[in-house]
């Protein structure tokens, strides 16, 4: 495990001094925010990613070839 050192200006450590209140200590908080950050991160990547594919008319095109074929295998 690794030591990260953080500069804090007054709008930070008000808000960890908040987020410690309830006895949770700083190392906890600043690795659920790391992680939480991480998460939004991958969320923002997938959404892109999705967003993307949607766009995409060869994609689309796919998308309803497959259905299509889904469908007819419904019928039997």
């Amino acid at each position: 495990m690794s030591t990260i050192t953080v500069r804090a200006d007054r709008e930070v450590e008000q808000a960890l001094a908040e987020l410690t209140a309830g006895g949770r200590s700083q190392s906890a908080v600043i690795r659920e925010a790391i992680l939480a950050a991480h998460r939004a991160r991958q969320a923002e990547q997938l959404r892109a990613e999705a967003e993307e594919l949607a766009s995409d008319p060869d994609d689309r095109a796919e998308m309803r070839n497959v259905l299509a074929d889904m469908e007819s295998m419904r019928a039997w």
